[in-house]
């Protein structure tokens, strides 16, 4: 198949690039590299260095004839999306439609979406959260996350595009920034491996369901080229809180420093995790990389590169 990879220089979508490529598929990125990074490009993939939004992206459909649009690229910090919600609903919302205009106009069949499955439900009334579950976003990201939802659904009736929504817990590894406000354990790893100081957010009882990266892009991998709609939740289905994490990073990093705790952030959810029933019983699919191995495996990837940065 063809397929148009939004956000392909990014941290998750990079990895989702080097499963459609293992898997022999022909891949082309859209990703204007404000997130993306240099060093998760490949010299096998076509890159278009465009905004979602620009009108550039009608030739890249024109010309490209995609079976399927994955689509990665986002404003994705929930901070930001509070501090900016215009930005926030330009880039997600108007973006995300500017592409589907376009998967509809140059016959697209499918179109993969990463959606949010800590957002999207706001605060929960049950833990962890089923597909089922009332979506009531309490912040602009997850608002335009859930708009987008929508839109796939009238583009469905209205015009027959397919899709498959997968709703992420709190993915991580290798290849997340650990320079932007997101992405907490890139952020605590990167700074235990330099010896700088760690700042938790309130108390660090909030919790999280954390991913590995690599069960993400096997996800994406096993819905890709299927027929009909899907809402999937792709998480572990467990809770854990940042002092946990900041516990077992400090050890696997061999760090001295102790954290500091700050102010607690506006918008930020107290709890969140989510239950993947429907990509279990459709696709067989779950999480397989348990929390401890998961950071294993990301606190080697900072290692290797801080050493690469070193020579």
């Amino acid at each position: 198949m063809k397929i148009l990879v939004t956000g392909g220089a990014g941290f998750i979508a990079s990895h989702i690039v080097d499963n459609y490529l293992e898997a022999d598929h022909q891949v082309e990125v859209i990703d204007d590299m404000s997130r993306g990074r240099v060093e998760n490009m490949r010299d096998d993939v076509v890159y278009h260095s465009v905004d979602i939004r620009s009108n550039e992206v009608a030739e890249i459909f024109k010309s490209g004839k995609f079976d399927v649009v994955n689509h990665h690229a986002a404003q994705m910090d929930v901070r930001k999306s509070v501090e900016d919600p215009v930005f926030d609903a330009d880039v997600n919302i108007l973006g995300s439609v500017n592409l589907l205009q376009n998967c509809v106009k140059h016959g697209v069949g499918q179109f993969i979406f990463a959606s949010t499955g800590g957002a999207i439900y706001g605060e929960q009334e049950e833990y962890p959260a089923g597909e089922e579950h009332p979506t009531r976003p309490v912040s602009p990201y997850g608002v335009a996350k859930l708009s987008i939802e929508h839109y796939l659904h009238y583009y469905h009736v209205e015009h027959g595009l397919d899709y498959s929504i997968l709703r992420y817990a709190n993915v991580y590894g290798p290849r997340q920034n650990p320079y932007g406000e997101a992405g907490v354990i890139a952020i605590f790893a990167s700074k235990l491996l330099s010896g700088e100081e760690v700042v938790i957010n309130g108390d660090g009882k909030q919790t999280r369901d954390y991913v590995f990266v690599d069960d993400i892009a096997r996800l994406n991998t096993l819905v890709l080229g299927v027929k009909g709609t899907y809402v999937l939740n792709a998480g572990r289905g467990g809770e854990d809180d940042v002092n946990r994490l900041y516990s077992i990073l400090k050890e696997l990093t061999g760090s001295t420093s102790e954290a500091r705790h700050g102010p607690s952030v506006a918008g930020e959810q107290r709890r969140s995790s989510i239950k993947a029933l429907k990509a279990k019983e459709l696709f067989n699919w779950e999480a397989t990389i348990d929390l401890e191995e998961g950071l294993a495996k990301t606190v080697k990837y900072f290692k290797d590169s801080k050493l690469r940065e070193e020579q």
